[in-house]
């Protein structure tokens, strides 16, 4: 297999073993709207480090290493977290119990995906990941430009496929959830993104200071 391949998935491994918004916002879709629904919201997530990956690798990532942009990308980053939290929430499970599990009014595709890009893609340690990956195959002057799609493949394709994964087990723990489970989940979920939220806020206010 080729090295840079090798190293890629390595990188992707990496990334997937990082717990974040993604990783709880994966699970409570796949429990309230089944795996389909967060294959589109996996979708969504890959799009936007597609995005990252462009624009990073073709020059534009000294743009990305304004510490202004990172300022105004945190704040905006955070607020929409904070939001998301907010809404998950006070968000109530209009469904019923049937067969041991909790049947709920099927979401809309289109709003997985956004929501997916969205959490990813206003994530600027997300950005600050492909950056750091873009600096590093920089320096791999070893690397051909084969090597180099073979790396960003690895890494791309192994995090899609371990949202998958983390996307359909917690599917298969879908008959063991009870509408009280799925509350406490939904809090969960509110608090960890609310928490990240804050954190990204704390982050871009500490930049401004830095700079002031």
């Amino acid at each position: 297999m080729n090295q840079a391949l090798i190293e890629g998935i390595s990188m992707g491994l990496l990334l997937s073993a990082m717990i974040g918004p993604v990783f709880f916002t994966l699970i409570q879709n796949s429990i309230e709207n089944g795996f389909r629904h967060t294959f589109v919201l996996a979708l969504g997530i890959l799009s936007s480090d597609l995005i990252y990956v462009v624009i990073t690798f073709f020059g534009v990532s000294l743009l990305a290493q304004n510490p202004y942009f990172e300022v105004i990308l945190g704040y905006i980053g955070g607020a929409v977290l904070v939001g998301f939290g907010i809404s998950a929430f006070f968000k109530r499970n209009k469904g019923r119990l049937s067969s041991g599990g909790l049947t709920i009014p099927k979401a809309r595709k289109t709003t997985g995906f956004m929501k997916g890009f969205g959490i990813n893609g206003i994530n600027p340690f997300v950005m600050l990941f492909w950056i750091s990956i873009a600096g590093l195959v920089n320096l791999k002057q070893d690397f051909k430009k084969t090597d180099i799609v073979l790396y960003y493949f690895g890494i791309l394709f192994t995090v899609f496929s371990i949202d998958l994964l983390k996307a359909y087990i917690a599917k298969q723990l879908k008959s063991f959830v009870t509408p009280g489970l799925m509350k406490k989940l939904n809090i969960v979920v509110a608090i960890v993104l609310v928490f990240f939220g804050l954190r990204l806020i704390k982050f871009a206010w500490e930049r401004q200071v830095l700079m002031s």
